[in-house]
């Protein structure tokens, strides 16, 4: 495994690595928890989407595979087996006709709410083992932390002419 190593950044790095090891940790709570709840039981893929179209209320299917960075026939078929769950309804858009616009249903959004909750429970429990100022001090950091990520280009709609891969610098070369 290469190390990738920049001057000045090892506590930076020494925190985004910390982070990355807690997401990889909830990403194997959730990929082990996603299918105990109630049905329909859906894929990651599928629940991504489903999380990106509850976010962007109305997004449009080419917006959407720009954001998940996919052809546009797999964001298709994924969107196809999402709506045969009745989770998402496709809309016709307001001012193109030949596009598209997503929305969640009801149930989509009931769907949502159980996942969440069940996901609301296991992070209650770790987060009760915790000291209070670590808990005071790690929602005020993951906030923070969702601020900054919130205005990432990469989960943006992005303009039309702007590959979705593009990459900020630190300004030192760093990606």
């Amino acid at each position: 495994m290469t190390e990738w190593t920049y001057p000045g950044l090892g506590p930076l790095l020494a925190v985004a690595r910390q982070a990355g090891r807690t997401a990889e940790l909830l990403d194997l709570l959730w990929e082990q928890d996603r299918n105990a709840g109630p049905p329909p039981y859906i894929s990651v893929s599928q629940l991504r989407v489903l999380y990106l179209v509850d976010r962007e209320d109305g997004i449009r299917m080419r917006a959407l595979a720009r954001l998940l960075a996919a052809s546009p026939p797999s964001v298709s078929r994924l969107v196809d087996r999402l709506q045969a769950l009745g989770l998402v309804e496709r809309q016709p858009c307001h001012d193109s006709r030949r596009e598209v616009m997503l929305r969640v249903t009801s149930a989509g959004r009931e769907h949502l709410a159980h996942i969440r909750e069940r996901r609301d429970q296991v992070l209650l429990q770790a987060l009760n083992a915790m000291p209070d100022h670590q808990r005071a001090a790690l929602a005020e950091g993951l906030a923070g932390l969702q601020q900054a990520m919130t205005r990432h280009p990469m989960l943006h709609l992005v303009a039309e002419d702007t590959p979705p891969w593009g990459l900020p610098t630190l300004g030192d070369g760093a990606p």
